[in-house]
């Protein structure tokens, strides 16, 4: 059981969500710091009554932190986002956003942080890449007792990855093998990041180390997208793409959805991404969910199809196998 108050920022994403729960089922009283606390009811019931409470925080906005800050004993910061739209960008919530929830943790004493960074985190490749790399420094400078978790891509209910190429298959003929579908990728569940999220703030040898997680088995690009056809009852073209057209591809879709309300389905700085693998071992010096004491690990295999049966053309329990 845990104990004293757990502040999270980004609590209502897809991550946040599995966070405050394992965190509540621990026996913490957390706090959700959102900017926007009226779209977060459902977070209430995921505790007993009262041991979720929601605040409202801008991470732009260094008062509003402080106030969210105001008798923790701990902080989890999850705040990110995998394309840029107008203020919401890489530099703004990955680096700035961090290093003001460090430094005012720092301000209150707080030494218990934990924060969600990237497997690929570095100084130099893609911009989220780049930007992840400085908001770990600038947290790590501000509290070095801070923990820091990268995880490989995240699969779950609402994950961003399974779902977009499933839609994307619903209504394309064909999926982009961008680079030819041989990135390596780790996939890992929601569930077991949220667990190694509680170990990370409840582990003295944890504190100011990296920790890259990933699932029990790596996957081409390729294999996993063959995964989610299959998954979805559907035949599908896998179109090779070669970075040198994806990447200008990437570009006019990111541009083209600035205006839209949706995120791209690519853009060019995912394609950039896209050159380097996605795996633990990526930097040497740094643990794995398996010294946070996570296992066992959840697979694609046991946990996807309970939500990929969404897209199948005959639905759930439909025993036609023909694929459409």
């Amino acid at each position: 059981m845990g104990a004293g108050l757990v502040v999270v920022f980004g609590g209502s994403g897809f991550i946040g969500k599995q966070v405050v729960r394992a965190l509540a089922k621990r026996g913490y009283r957390i706090r959700v710091a959102m900017r926007r606390p009226h779209l977060g009811h459902e977070l209430r019931v995921t505790g007993d009554v009262g041991q979720v409470q929601l605040v409202q925080a801008n991470v732009r906005f260094p008062p509003s932190i402080d106030a969210a800050l105001e008798d923790a004993d701990a902080v989890v910061n999850l705040v990110a986002v995998l394309s840029e739209k107008g203020a919401q960008n890489f530099e703004a919530l990955h680096v700035d956003a961090a290093a003001a929830i460090a430094q005012a943790a720092a301000r209150q004493g707080i030494q218990r942080i934990v924060h969600i960074s990237a497997i690929g985190a570095a100084p130099k490749g893609a911009k989220y890449a780049r930007t992840k790399y400085r908001g770990e420094r600038a947290v790590l400078d501000a509290v070095p007792s801070a923990v820091i978790l990268r995880p490989s891509i995240v699969f779950g209910p609402e994950d961003a990855f399974f779902n977009r190429f499933a839609s994307m298959a619903t209504m394309s003929p064909f999926l982009p093998l961008i680079g030819g579908g041989k990135t390596k990728f780790q996939p890992v569940f929601v569930g077991d990041v949220a667990d190694a999220v509680c170990a990370a703030l409840e582990r003295r040898d944890a504190q100011g180390r990296v920790f890259e997680l990933g699932g029990p088995r790596v996957y081409s690009f390729k294999e996993l997208l063959q995964f989610t056809l299959t998954q979805i009852q559907r035949s599908r073209l896998l179109a090779p793409l070669p970075f040198v057209i994806a990447h200008p591809f990437g570009l006019v879709l990111d541009w083209a959805f600035k205006l839209l309300p949706v995120d791209p389905p690519l853009t060019g700085d995912q394609v950039t991404m896209l050159k380097r693998d996605n795996v633990v071992g990526a930097d040497p010096n740094a643990g794995t969910i398996a010294d946070l004491g996570v296992a066992p690990l959840e697979s694609i295999e046991a946990i996807a199809p309970t939500y990929l049966w969404r897209f199948r053309p005959y639905g759930q329990f439909q025993t036609k196998q023909n694929p459409a």
